[in-house]
């Protein structure tokens, strides 16, 4: 099939009854509010989007040979596996979106190469272990993490020096510190309710010789209030008067 330029685009023929028509091999791709005008796709992808299209398996490896790749967005799918390691090599990327999907394993330490990522976002999978070191992933929020099982910067849980794991432990960390404290302050509490119940309130019940003072106290307050607020009522209706 033959083929000739036509400006800076090629033309290809569609032959039909009615004669010949000719299409335009070309696409526009616009990503963060820039147009951008290719007259052939075929050498040159920078672009990708699937999501939400139910796609399952693993994320193919041969992804990571797209070496001029600057948007990536396979979101909203049922992809499972582990991330591979390859796509942190396309130091290009800048948007990277693999979130809502059933990876799981580690985020390749790789992807602290990813110096001109402005938009990254793995919630909501399964993913374990330490966020890799790097300007970039500790610049985006916590809520690109969501969903996950990550320790380290910039989520809370703190990671063991050993094992990239969060410490669950009592005696590792200082989230089992707190929970300790925590619980001697639920016991103090009451411990404090039971003592103050069984040194107080309870001889007022089972002894009557207390219990009718109690009643003369509380009768001898509410007439000294009572006097009380009369004399205030007396003061200010002649002041006012």
């Amino acid at each position: 099939m033959a083929t000739k330029p036509f400006g800076q685009h090629w033309r290809y023929p569609i032959f039909s009854l009615n004669g010949v028509n000719w299409f335009n091999l070309g696409a526009i791709l616009v990503m963060k509010g820039r147009e951008d005008e290719y007259s052939t796709i075929l050498g040159l992808v920078t672009g990708i989007d699937l999501s939400v299209n139910n796609l399952t398996g693993e994320i193919p490896k041969e992804l990571g040979n797209l070496k001029w790749l600057r948007s990536l967005n396979l979101s909203g799918n049922l992809l499972t596996g582990k991330i591979p390691e390859n796509i942190g090599n396309i130091e290009v990327l800048e948007s990277l979106d693999l979130s809502m999907n059933r990876l799981h394993g580690e985020i390749p330490p790789s992807f602290s190469n990813l110096n001109f990522l402005n938009h990254f976002n793995l919630s909501y999978n399964n993913l374990t272990g330490q966020i890799p070191s790097g300007t970039q992933l500790q610049s985006f929020d916590r809520s690109s993490y969501i969903g996950n099982h990550l320790c380290g910067p910039p989520v809370t849980k703190n990671c063991s020096g050993n094992g990239g794991t969060p410490d669950f432990t009592n005696g590792g960390s200082s989230g089992g510190k707190k929970r300790s404290k925590v619980n001697w302050l639920y016991v103090s509490i009451v411990l404090g309710f039971v003592m103050g119940f069984w040194g107080v309130v309870a001889p007022l019940f089972f002894i009557r010789s207390w219990r009718l003072a109690y009643y003369q106290k509380l009768e001898q307050i509410g007439d000294k209030l009572y006097v009380f607020w009369a004399t205030i009522e007396v003061v200010l209706h002649v002041v006012i008067y």
